[in-house]
């Protein structure tokens, strides 16, 4: 038992410094758990740095950021107009590459307003932008 979870800490973190970059992350085959894994974990990590950039670059906060149970959600804060946009992956384990391809966003009236406007949809590479869209 002991020498199995020695090689599962390994097996994690050779993929960790394989995938340096969220791209790297794309057609990766999340491991189910009943908690969360390193692997998502540092998964986790690698998006929230990238989100963090989309809105740096769009002159945009992230607000209340949270790590749920294989997904990610959070807002987006515009400080020039006080607008929020709430953002939510799917379960990464189920829908394989939707984190990039399809993440939910829409309007909030705050970073707790987790029903907030209608749905949409965007690509992770224009998230920043779809964001500041919503928030003008």
């Amino acid at each position: 038992m002991y020498t199995k979870i020695e090689e599962i800490i390994k097996e994690t973190e050779t993929k960790t410094t394989v995938f340096n970059k969220l791209e790297d992350w794309r057609g990766n085959c999340f491991e189910s758990s009943s908690c969360k894994t390193l692997e998502f974990i540092a998964f986790a990590r690698a998006f929230k740095a990238y989100i963090a950039k989309k809105a740096k670059l769009n002159n945009l906060q992230l607000v209340n950021v949270s790590t749920g149970h294989f997904y990610l959600c959070g807002f987006f804060f515009n400080p020039r107009s006080g607008k929020y946009a709430y953002f939510s992956t799917s379960d990464v384990r189920y829908s394989r590459d939707a984190w990039w391809n399809n993440v939910l966003i829409r309007t909030a009236q705050h970073d707790k307003d987790w029903t907030g406007g209608g749905n949409q949809y965007t690509p992770l590479v224009g998230i920043g932008e779809m964001a500041l869209r919503l928030t003008i």
